[in-house]
This record gives C-alpha cells, sequence and structure tokens, in this order.
C-alpha cells in the first residue's frame, strides 16, 4: 500500500503535486498549504492532470478513497501516496501543533514573570513597588488603564500590574489598552503577538491620529503626543478607569530635567502623577518612575522578547533615526548624560534629586499655579 502520513509529506522536499480529493465547498473553506483540488468522483475525468514527474500525495476525508485510487495509479507507473487517515490527520496535526505553541508561550509568559520577582527583583520590581508607596500611586477601588505602546516599557508595565495583582493587595483593577492610532501592519502585528506571548489580554480601540497629524508642518510630535494622550484619557473614562499609567521610566524623568534646563529655560521635571486638567476625575501616574532603562532592557534581552522601537508613521523609515530617536534633542539629551554618568555615575541620581532638593531661599524666580513669584517679594522685609 502507498501510504504515508502527513508528517512524511511535510518532510519531502521534492517538488510535488498535493490534490484535496474532498467536495469542492470543504476545500474552499480549508485545505492543505499548495493543494489542487479534484473531487474523487471526478479523478478519472481528471487524469490529464496528474503528474507522472514529480510524486502526488492524494488527501480525502479519512483515508479510504485515496487508498484505493493511488493503488490503482501506482500500477500505472505513477509515484503516488494515499495519506494515511486523510485530511484529519492533517486537522489533528495542526491542533497539536497549536497546543504546543500555546504551552511554549504559556512557559515563557511564566518565565518572565518568574524573572521579574527573582532575578531582577531589586532592580525592577522592588522599584516598581516603591515608586506606587512613595508616590501612592495606587488606593483602594482603581480602575487603572494600563497603556500600551508596544515598546519594552509599556510591556513590562503590563507584566508589573499582573504581578502586583498575584503577589500584592488585590485592590484595583487593570485594563491593558491599546490604541492603534495607525500603525503599521508589522508593528500592530508585533504588538498583538507580544501581548499574546506574555498572556497580556489587552483591549484594543484605534483612532486616526497618525492620519490627522500627517498634515501637521509645526510640531507635528508636540500634537501627536496631546492627541494620544487625550484618546487615552477618553477610553479610559469610557471603560470606567479613573487613571491611566505610562511607561515613563527613571531615564525618561533625568533627561526631561535636563531638557528643560538646556533647551527650555527652566527647572521642571516629569511628575510621578498628575490631575487630568481636561478629564475631570482622572489622573495620569507613572509606575516605571525609579527604573532604570538599562534594566529594562536586560530584562528584554534576558527573555528573548523584541518589541517594537519606534511606532511612528514618520520616524520608522528615516534615514537620520532610524526609527529611533536618534538624532533628536532628546537623544543628545541622552547621549550627554552616559558621557558624564561614564566619568561619574553619580551624576544620574543627583540630576534626579535636583528636583527634590529645590531650597526656594536660593532661587530668584520660581512658578506655582502659573504665578510667577520672585525672590525680590518680601526681601527688604526679612532684614527689618
Amino acid at each position: 500500500m502507498c501510504r504515508k502520513r502527513i508528517e512524511e509529506l511535510e518532510q519531502d522536499n521534492r517538488d510535488k503535486q498535493i490534490i484535496d480529493m474532498r467536495s469542492a465547498e470543504d476545500f474552499q473553506k480549508e485545505s492543505y498549504p499548495g493543494a489542487e483540488h479534484i473531487y474523487w468522483e471526478e479523478f478519472e475525468e481528471q487524469m490529464d492532470r496528474i503528474s507522472k514527474d514529480k510524486p502526488v500525495y492524494l488527501i480525502c476525508y479519512t483515508g479510504q478513497k485515496s487508498d484505493d485510487i493511488a493503488e490503482e495509479l501506482t500500477e500505472q507507473g505513477y509515484e503516488i501516496y494515499s495519506i494515511d487517515g486523510g485530511y484529519r490527520s492533517y486537522l489533528r496535526l495542526k491542533l497539536r501543533r497549536l497546543m504546543e505553541k500555546e504551552e511554549s508561550a504559556a512557559d515563557r509568559a511564566k518565565d518572565a514573570e518568574r524573572s521579574i520577582i527573582k532575578k531582577f527583583r531589586k532592580e525592577i520590581w522592588r522599584n516598581f513597588t516603591r515608586a506606587i508607596n512613595e508616590y501612592e500611586l495606587i488606593q483602594d477601588g482603581d480602575k487603572i488603564a494600563v497603556c500600551i505602546s508596544g515598546g519594552k516599557d509599556s510591556m513590562l508595565m503590563a507584566k508589573l500590574f499582573q504581578e502586583l495583582a498575584r503577589h500584592g493587595k488585590k485592590n484595583f483593577e487593570a485594563v491593558f489598552l491599546v490604541m492603534n492610532p495607525g500603525y503599521n501592519a508589522i508593528n500592530y502585528e508585533t504588538i498583538e503577538n507580544n501581548a499574546r506571548l506574555l498572556n497580556v489580554p489587552i483591549t484594543v480601540f484605534t483612532s486616526e491620529i497618525f492620519d490627522i497629524v500627517a498634515a501637521e508642518e509645526n510640531s507635528p510630535c508636540y500634537l501627536c503626543a496631546r492627541m494620544r494622550r487625550g484618546y487615552l484619557y477618553s477610553k479610559a473614562k469610557e471603560l470606567g478607569c479613573n487613571k491611566i499609567a505610562l511607561g515613563h521610566h527613571f531615564d525618561d524623568v533625568i533627561e526631561t530635567i535636563l531638557m528643560g534646563m538646556l533647551y527650555g529655560g527652566q527647572v521642571q521635571t516629569m511628575m510621578p502623577k498628575l490631575h487630568s486638567t481636561n478629564f475631570e476625575g482622572m489622573e495620569l501616574i507613572r509606575p516605571l518612575y525609579l527604573i532604570r532603562e538599562a534594566d529594562i532592557i536586560r530584562w528584554t534581552e534576558y527573555n528573548h522578547l523584541h518589541f517594537i522601537q519606534c511606532a511612528c508613521r514618520f520616524t520608522e523609515n528615516c534615514a537620520s533615526c532610524g526609527g529611533t530617536e536618534k538624532g533628536s534633542k532628546r537623544a543628545e539629551i541622552k547621549q550627554l548624560i552616559h558621557e558624564l554618568a561614564s566619568k561619574d555615575p553619580v551624576i544620574e541620581k543627583n540630576i534626579f534629586r535636583s528636583v527634590e532638593n529645590v531650597n526656594l531661599n536660593t532661587v530668584i524666580a520660581y512658578k506655582k499655579d502659573g504665578i510667577r513669584r520672585s525672590f525680590l517679594e518680601g526681601y527688604d522685609e526679612k532684614m527689618s
């Protein structure tokens, strides 16, 4: 009997002909990749389509019809095989591989989760919980929209929230929110695949931000950021959330401080939390506030994870930045901090601490609630 298993068909790397002998309706619904259709009852009339120059594999429902025809044609000089078990064997193989893939994904998700608590406990987990406690980022009853852009920072943040719910007090609810502002197909598929791989149940909604910003000539990045924030607040509120969580980390904070000084002529920082001025009752929190980017990269590499580098449609193919921030002011500041830190590692922490230790008695002027104050106010009265 010229019979072969479905696995043997896959292992045959020769040029071959695969014929699905089931009904036309079933063939159109789904078939073995690369198969052509000849209904078993019409096989005799279609003999001119059967190749004598290469191996031929027949697939029917159960293997019975293909057995009969394969036996008959073998006697006529054809190299022809019947797939043992027919199309059902192919479906069983697909199911088995799907289960293996899911088990593998589950194992990888568990490994990533375990590494947060074990290997990166000091650098990531403790700094995450420290920020939550020190800045009072989560209160009982919070419903938090954990905003996922698809990069390493936000995906780690999603896993941290899952671990917090698993190991900490279950006093909050998290929604893992993904906004698609117009990602290209590869970026969007990468986000979905990583969410599936890491077992993060994402809620996706779409917007047309990239299309809108495309027509903006002046400060498209600023407009895009504001619009993205607004859409996230709006969707989060619609879902019953009172907070959105963004994945800004320690390095983002110190870069913002130095950028403000060197390019903005002001002393300010990226706050660990903010009340929204446009969405009543909504608050923004930054749980990665004390986590170093280098540690996030190490966690990513340790778990062999690959996230999108740049979701922006306008920079993903940019020759000057290669889909990263290279060439931007922030990249310049990042490089400057790196050079300074290579000479003295304490510099990075001191930049961070500088906005925690502001001495108003030695500041010429400052603003609070939009009102400018000067050291001259009450200056002479202090001497009297």
